[in-house]
């Protein structure tokens, strides 16, 4: 069938916290695909700009007006001519023009066009005959920082990682009870507590920090040991949104804990050390490469990731790379704009021995097209919640891929566990 584009449709919907966004359809003369983009509450200052001045429906008029007619007649099989094309248009390193959640809806939704043109399922397409593993789930069970609030912890994120699972199934089995069993312990624990929510389904309560690691802890042990494989947990601390410049302090529990950069160090340490932590994400602020480089030296069988830190950007990730500063990166298409940006990216850090792990976004829709880039591009970890409606639709989808793979399908390798 033929993936020659014919035209790009685009609309206004809503993600999963009320908010206006884009959604963009690609046709072409054998196939169609369709994108919904993202948004995320916390950024990091390197990411590219969402929308143009206007916002949506700005950024719908240079659609009709300026993108479809440049990009009618392309050949959709060629993803880097079209996001070239993207890059053209906008004339701007960050997208400001268009947008880069118009460039990432346009994208994205090409390039399921041109698999449908070819009869393909979407993780096929960008990855051949050997996209066949898949990722572990990192699912948000406690929510505090900037998605939460009240007397939430200042950490943004406790995550449940189920690394021993031998299947996606079996490791989406885990965060369910896992995410389940916190909510029972939270009841009561907490006579407040009425089951309140962050925007990515994970649990709000007034709990210390301290509190939300002991809770973690002994939940993902006893779900390890009733299904007889090892559940792990790690955090997002979100430093950056926590980080007092004039004060060169980390403001911790709304102020009541002060930590600088070493000792904020040790804090890190003492926690992978205390709690066995598989993950940690963002643990310094989105500039402290070296306090991300010390970490990653003096830790051991602990992912530390950056997502503010690379922004999935290759020149921040080369940073990065020069001196050892992590060893995974979060991967977020709509924070670098295109679908070859991001390949680019996950290429630059495996080579280099760096976990890729792909990334909704807390502000999200029901768009599954993240659950197709982890298995096309053999990411080892997919960051996307537990039960909520939008993370849902990403987690049933890699189901449905691992029971499309059959016999073929395995679960990734870890480069710590």
């Amino acid at each position: 069938m033929s993936s020659i584009i014919e035209d790009l449709i685009a609309r206004k919907i809503f993600n999963n916290r009320g908010d206006e966004t884009i959604e963009v359809d690609v046709i072409t003369t054998g196939g169609f695909g369709r994108v919904g983009a993202p948004a995320g509450k916390s950024r990091g200052k390197a990411e590219v700009s969402y929308y143009p001045q206007g916002g949506v429906e700005q950024a719908i008029k240079k659609i009709d007006d300026l993108i479809a007619p440049e990009l009618a007649g392309l050949n959709a099989d060629f993803q880097q001519e079209i996001d070239d094309t993207l890059h053209e248009i906008d004339g701007t390193s960050d997208f400001k023009n268009i947008g880069g959640n118009t460039a990432f809806a346009i994208s994205l939704a090409n390039a399921e066009a041109a698999a449908n043109s070819h009869g393909l399922l979407l993780f096929q397409f960008l990855g051949g005959s050997s996209a066949n593993t898949l990722p572990y789930p990192l699912g948000n069970c406690i929510s505090g920082g900037q998605h939460a609030r009240g007397k939430a912890p200042s950490i943004q994120e406790y995550l449940a990682l189920p690394h021993g699972a031998e299947s996606f199934l079996e490791a989406q089995t885990a965060n369910t009870l896992i995410h389940k069993r916190i909510g029972d312990s939270l009841k009561k624990k907490i006579t407040s507590f009425n089951g309140g929510k962050s925007d990515e389904g994970a649990w709000i309560a007034n709990v210390t920090t301290d509190d939300a690691f002991e809770i973690m802890a002994r939940t993902c042990e006893e779900v390890g040991n009733e299904l007889d494989f090892e559940c792990g947990f790690g955090i997002d601390v979100a430093a950056s949104s926590f980080w007092k410049p004039k004060e060169q302090k980390y403001m911790y529990e709304n102020g009541d804990k002060k930590r600088d950069t070493a000792e904020q160090l040790e804090y890190m340490l003492e926690l992978i050390e205390k709690y066995h932590l598989t993950y940690i994400e963002d643990p310094f602020h989105e500039d402290d490469f070296d306090s991300f480089a010390e970490l990653t030296r003096k830790s051991k069988n602990c992912l530390i990731c950056g997502d503010d830190l690379f922004t999935t950007n290759t020149e921040r990730l080369n940073n990065g790379i020069k001196i050892n500063a992590g060893n995974a990166i979060i991967i977020k298409v709509n924070q670098i704009g295109t679908l070859t940006d991001a390949a680019e990216t996950i290429e630059m850090a495996q080579r280099n021995g760096y976990d890729a792990v792909v990334s909704h976004r807390s502000g999200d829709t029901c768009d599954w097209h993240i659950a197709h880039l982890a298995v096309a591009y053999k990411c080892p970890v997919i960051k996307t919640g537990v039960v909520e409606g939008a993370r849902i639709a990403k987690l049933n989808e890699l189901i449905r891929i691992e029971h499309f793979l059959g016999s073929r399908a395995k679960m990734a390798a870890l480069n710590v566990c």
